[in-house]
């Protein structure tokens, strides 16, 4: 998904993740989790050995402020080329942070290192790029905000500075339109590492993650919160389309709503259901004709996510390929051993049915330096799904305990837009207190998603993560958990997406 880059953080405190969480007993007794979430956004690491070495040795990552989320009304006629100028700003930033991971010697040896030969170099590079970008925006008749130009200039984070466990804050309590705060019981702050070596901060690729990444759920407080109140006027059917668990292993790393026609465009790896031809360089009518791995062949909407891998020394196909060993995701690649699906109804209305080959993005992927204002990652462990959601924070699960992601999409549309130009302000959150979706929306079907792994724990010695795992992600991320995220375009055939809306309005529990 695209990057949502800011310079400064929100802190915890103040812009927390809320989520409400309605619980129901689906197939077979399996515990879904439906969150009318929005999102809307540690522990100290020194590089180990000598901590007197020059300041700029501990730098962790970049940081660069977003310009796509500044980038809300482009032109049609102009969003192409200006998602390719974007996907250009990625590229820049994925160069710059590989320079970073490479050049550790070189700067702590001289403290402007970074400055001078990383930091410079890219400010320049993307100062041309945002002016391309207003150049595609104003050929086409549309106003550039002149403002966006200072948006050239990124700085740097030292690991302290990046959004990481150490820094959960008090949960439970509902906060700033109904975001998440995860834990306030979270584990190993003080702990985190760089897994001993210097010049990098862990992880089998040396970008993470760290110790403090992950907590043991048994020793987190609860804080999953009831679900809204269920009103007359509610929908309360559900619909399950199984699609499998991507088991053929159609992977890329493109993402087409992002980054159209721009190969390796996430910079990570995607798992793909549903749809089977679905790659930078699709179209809607590409999609109509791409076949699916659904059972009701009906469905033919693309579900993909990130891959998640076990850092475990394995080395997978992708090793020395973009997206994958060559920035930084690395590893073995899980299947995940259940991937759900399901769409449930608003509590507050009646929904209408999705529109064709409309685009959603839940979720951040670019959370360690944007902060968490588009966060929307779900973590937790089979048994305890009903009791506790991580969004910074990979759960160690007790032994015969499952690893689960779950995705809570937006559920109002605004009954115009299959997409918008920073992919975000078509779609919104329900208000999570009253399942209320925001003036000048209306609801439609929420997509919920329930991935499942088998993972051995993974175990903490001495401040250091061993046998870790972590989803994909762009490699200046360093694999945090709250960088998950998920992307979904609807497409059905034979008036499925009417089918679905009738079964959840009339109260049915469909398949």
């Amino acid at each position: 998904m695209g990057r949502n880059t800011r310079k400064r953080r929100t802190p915890l405190a103040t812009k927390a993740i809320a989520a409400s969480a309605a619980l129901a007993l689906g197939g077979g007794g399996l515990i879904w989790a439906n969150f009318y979430a929005s999102a809307h956004e540690s522990s100290n690491q020194t590089w180990g050995g000598n901590e007197t070495k020059a300041a700029t040795a501990s730098v962790a990552t970049i940081s660069c402020p977003d310009v796509g989320q500044k980038l809300t009304n482009v032109p049609y006629r102009a969003r192409q080329g200006v998602a390719t100028e974007l996907a250009n700003l990625d590229k820049q930033i994925t160069e710059a942070y590989s320079r970073l991971a490479s050049t550790r010697d070189a700067q702590a040896k001289d403290p402007s290192f970074v400055q001078n030969s990383i930091v410079g170099p890219l400010k320049e590079k993307r100062a041309a790029t945002i002016n391309r970008i207003r150049i595609d925006i104003q050929r086409v008749g549309g106003s550039f905000d002149n403002a966006l130009q200072q948006l050239a200039a990124c700085t740097t984070q030292t690991a302290n500075q990046t959004t990481a466990g150490g820094q959960q804050q008090n949960g439970g309590q509902q906060q700033n339109g109904g975001q998440q705060q995860n834990g306030g019981q979270q584990q190993n702050g003080g702990q985190q590492q760089n897994g001993g070596q210097q010049g990098n901060i862990g992880g089998q690729a040396g970008n993470g993650p760290v110790a403090a990444d992950f907590v043991d759920i048994t020793k987190v407080a609860p804080n999953v919160q009831g679900k809204p109140r269920q009103l007359r006027n509610g929908s309360t059917g559900t619909f399950t389309t199984r699609c499998g668990v991507n088991a053929n292993k159609n992977f890329n790393t493109d993402n087409v709503i992002v980054a159209p026609g721009v190969t390796n465009g996430a910079h990570h790896l995607h798992d793909y259901v549903g749809n089977q031809k679905v790659n930078a360089f699709s179209s809607n009518n590409t999609f109509l004709q791409g076949g699916t791995s659904c059972q009701n062949r009906s469905d033919v909407s693309s579900y993909y996510w990130p891959v998640v891998r076990i850092q475990d020394g394995t080395q997978d196909f992708d090793q020395n390929k973009d997206g994958g060993g060559k920035e930084g995701n690395v590893g073995k690649i899980l299947t995940p051993a259940q991937a759900e699906i399901k769409y449930v109804g608003s509590p507050a209305s009646k929904v209408v049915a999705m529109p064709q080959f409309l685009r959603i993005i839940t979720g951040d992927a670019k959370t360690t330096t944007n902060g968490l204002a588009n966060a929307n990652a779900h973590w937790s462990c089979t048994g305890f799904e009903n009791k506790v959601q991580l969004t910074q924070q990979y759960p160690i699960c007790p032994q015969g305990s499952k690893v689960v992601r779950s995705f809570a999409f937006q559920s109002c549309w605004d009954g115009q837009n299959i997409d918008s130009a920073n992919h975000r302000t078509h779609v919104a959150f329900a208000d999570p207190g009253s399942g209320v979706c925001p003036n000048g929306f209306k609801a439609i079907p929420q997509l919920t998603m329930r991935l499942v792994y088998n993972i051995n724990p993974p175990t903490i010695q001495n401040g250091q993560v061993k046998n870790a795992y972590a989803v994909d992600g762009f490699p200046e991320q360093l694999h945090k958990a709250a960088t998950d995220h998920d992307d979904f375009i609807s497409v059905t055939k034979n008036g499925l997406a009417n089918k679905i809306a009738n079964c959840i309005n009339r109260g049915q529990n469909c398949a």
